[in-house]
């Protein structure tokens, strides 16, 4: 399989959530409503496979120097096929190309961010504006996500 790395479109909503939804039950990323996907679609990245959303990935610009990656997930039956890679390859390269110095995530899966350059950093060293989502989630306030940042110059 080629992976074609593209923009979301409104038809692949239901499919990015329906996999989201699959990684958020299994205690791996926090679930994404749909009107949290649709207000935040353009962000949003995803893989084809004959039509069917099977990868997808959310680059979130927090501020003029900073971006952060959410909600990368890849559909059970295509793991381990690079499909993950390319969507975070993409996700550096997209905020290389718009001048931002550093990405972040929050994750349940540190291992597979940190074999692709990321490195683990104190949450307080991310700044207070990232954090008004938090409020909203129900692990607040015993989160139990690793910070991890990327210098992308």
């Amino acid at each position: 399989m080629e992976i074609e790395v593209q923009k979301a479109s409104l038809s692949d909503v239901e499919q990015i959530r329906n996999l989201i939804e699959v990684h958020s039950k299994a205690n791996k990323m926090l679930p994404r409503s749909l009107s949290y996907l649709y207000e935040n679609l353009r962000e949003y990245s995803v893989v084809r496979e004959d039509g069917k959303v099977v990868g997808c990935v959310a680059l979130h610009i927090s501020w003029s120097d900073l971006a952060e990656v959410k909600s990368l997930a890849v559909h059970p039956d295509y793991e381990r096929r690079g499909i993950g890679s390319a969507l975070l390859g993409a996700s550096i390269k997209e905020a290389k190309e718009m001048g931002i110095d550093r990405i972040f995530t929050l994750t349940l899966e540190p291992d597979f961010f940190i074999k692709h350059g990321f490195k683990k950093i104190a949450r307080e060293k991310l700044p207070m504006k990232i954090w008004g989502e938090c409020i909203q989630c129900p692990k607040y306030p015993d989160c139990d996500e690793t910070a991890l940042e990327y210098r992308v110059k």
